[in-house]
Order: C-alpha cells, then sequence, then structure tokens
C-alpha cells in the first residue's frame, strides 16, 4: 500500500478543518467588530422605526436578508438565537417570522454540525471506549428522539445542541428532522412575543429602564417547554423500559 505524501497529508487536514476554522473566526470577528451590541432590545428599541420603515419597503429582500444573516449566526455559533427569533416576531409577525426562523436556524446549525462533524467527528468517535461507546451508541439508535426533546426543552444553549450530534453518528437527515422540528414550539413563542413587542419597547424607551429577554419569558412559557419535552421523552422511556425486559 503506498503512503501519502506529506504534503498531499497537509492539505487534507486542511481541508478537513478549514469549515470549523471559518466558524471560529467569523465567531471571533463578530465580536471584534462589535456586532454583540447590536443584538440586544435596547438596540432593537432604538433602531425599530428603521428597521420596520426597511421591511415595508423591500417586502422580498428583507425578509431574505434576515434569514441569511439568521443562518449566518447560528451557524458561527453567535448567541443571539433567541433575541433574533423574538426580532423576527416583531419585523414579520409571528407567523411569517416563526417560519424564517425555523428554516433558516435549521440550516445554520445543519451547517455547523456538517463543519464539525468533518473535522472532529472521526476522531473522538475512534477515541471512545467503555461507557462513552456505549452512551454513543445509545444516542445513534434514537438521535431523533433524543434530538427532539434537546430541541423542545431549551435546557442547553442552541449551539452545544447543534455540535454535539456531530460526535456520533448521526445521519444527516435524522439531524435536519429533529432540528427543524423540535425549534417549533419554541421558535413560534419567542415570534409570538416579538409580535406584541412595540409597546413593551415603545414602554421601555419612555422610562429609561433596561429591557432583557428575561422580562418576556413568564414561567409559564417556561413550565409548557418542559411539559413539551416530557411528552417527547415518553417513547424514549418506554423504549428502555421494554429493552431491560426482554434482556
Amino acid at each position: 500500500m503506498v503512503s501519502e505524501r506529506p504534503d498531499t497529508q497537509k492539505r487534507r487536514i486542511l481541508w478537513r478543518f478549514a469549515p470549523l476554522a471559518l466558524v471560529v473566526l467569523a465567531l471571533v470577528a463578530g465580536y471584534a467588530m462589535g456586532w454583540h451590541r447590536y443584538l440586544t432590545l435596547a438596540a432593537l428599541a432604538d433602531s425599530r422605526e428603521m428597521l420596520k420603515a426597511y421591511v415595508a419597503a423591500h417586502p422580498l429582500l428583507a425578509p431574505a436578508a434576515f434569514a441569511l444573516v439568521y443562518a449566518a449566526a447560528v451557524a458561527a455559533s453567535f448567541p443571539a438565537a433567541s433575541l433574533l427569533t423574538v426580532t423576527a416576531g416583531f419585523l414579520f409577525g409571528w407567523l411569517l417570522g416563526g417560519m424564517l426562523v425555523v428554516v433558516a436556524a435549521t440550516a445554520g446549525a445543519t451547517l455547523l454540525f456538517l463543519a464539525a462533524r468533518t473535522a472532529l467527528g472521526d476522531v473522538l468517535k475512534r477515541r471512545m471506549s467503555g461507557r462513552a461507546a456505549r452512551l454513543a451508541q445509545g444516542f445513534e439508535e434514537g438521535a431523533f428522539g433524543y434530538l427532539l426533546v434537546l430541541r423542545l426543552a431549551p435546557v442547553f444553549p442552541f449551539w452545544i445542541i447543534n455540535i454535539a450530534p456531530a460526535f456520533f453518528n448521526v445521519r444527516l437527515k435524522t439531524y435536519v428532522a429533529a432540528t427543524a422540528l423540535g425549534i417549533v414550539p419554541a421558535t413560534f413563542a419567542y415570534a409570538y412575543l416579538g409580535h406584541g413587542l412595540e409597546s413593551v419597547l415603545i414602554s421601555a424607551a419612555r422610562s429609561g429602564n433596561d429591557l432583557t429577554l428575561a422580562d418576556l419569558v413568564t414561567p409559564e412559557l417556561t413550565i409548557a417547554f418542559a411539559a413539551l419535552a416530557v411528552v417527547a421523552a415518553i417513547p424514549l422511556i418506554i423504549r428502555k423500559v421494554r429493552g431491560k425486559r426482554l434482556s
């Protein structure tokens, strides 16, 4: 068997890590350029009239541009998914805004998943042994159910759930389907919050108080997300119980 030349191996390594390196560079560049300062409700309140006017003047371009920005933010793991979803509901209404977010978030998450899997998936999988290997096998066998539960209950940061499946042998179509379906409830809930945000922003601007997403998310909404996760977890629990009885 003929071994690869050193320069060929280097090129393969570079191509392998290039997508993940681009993600990291995009995240660093975003913070270096100060984009995170614009991802606050205060910034949205200050620019709400300009944004509304732009959406009204560009009914086709504005949704497309927003979707691209959202997908890029998710792919770069920029911590702004919740705020951007609220913004989508504020600018486009809860229905169109929610639909844009589901498509854009799924696309961005899939790009990050593919980048992480290309760079790290095979390496980490080969090094797994013992309990970690058994956990990986269990995740792979019930990948759709596990991912659906994680998406329905936003307990972990969105970017962690985007990357974690890349370390297991999760099929792309399973990842995309579970992501798109799992983010629907939270997406439309946050988009609905954004749809009624105008009066809240005006009130906060007049009072001079800083408004955060925590002020918008009620305990009832959190409980509803948890209940959805429990319902989605029931089939997994039943499968585990049946497996133990049969073994």
